[in-house]
């Protein structure tokens, strides 16, 4: 019973979001989805990749993201896959959203899609995009990092 409660499995990340943006504060929403929109994503078939949030009449809008139509089901009753879906999050968090975004230019970016007890969640991040400078230098320090793990295993 209580493996059911802590339960927590990724369906879809989005690894280069950390490359190409700086992530300053992320958050946990849920999604408002149809029927074979959550059949396909416990399939596994997910895109996050070109995916981008924005914030609209004090409301948050997933656009973008690539959710497979669902096979096992006929073609009247599946959904669009790259229809804009509505993020759920509480009222007071939208507040700081919306003054982020507006008054610093931050982005909202989807980081990854998961299932928390039995629910479908989305983590989004308040990001701020890197300049070519900055991605090489992440490059450098990961590479250093490794070259320093690598001589600490062999002492």
């Amino acid at each position: 019973m209580s493996d059911k409660n802590d339960s927590y499995k990724v369906i879809s990340d989005n690894r280069q979001a950390r490359y190409l943006y700086e992530i300053l504060e992320t958050y946990e929403a849920g999604i408002e989805l149809t029927g074979t929109e959550v059949k396909s994503i416990r399939a596994g078939k997910v895109n996050l990749q070109d995916g981008y949030a924005l914030l609209r009449n004090g409301e948050a809008w997933l656009i973008n993201v690539h959710i497979s139509p669902y096979n096992a089901s006929g073609q009247y009753f599946n959904h669009e896959p790259r229809r804009t879906r509505k993020l759920l999050l509480h009222r007071q968090e939208l507040r700081k959203l919306i003054g982020k975004v507006e008054q610093q230019g931050l982005t909202l970016i989807p980081l990854k899609m998961y299932l928390k007890r039995g629910w479908v969640k989305i983590s989004i991040a308040l990001g701020k995009g890197k300049k070519l400078h900055d991605k090489r230098e992440d490059l450098k320090r990961r590479q250093d990092q490794r070259d320093i793990q690598r001589a600490m295993k062999s002492y």
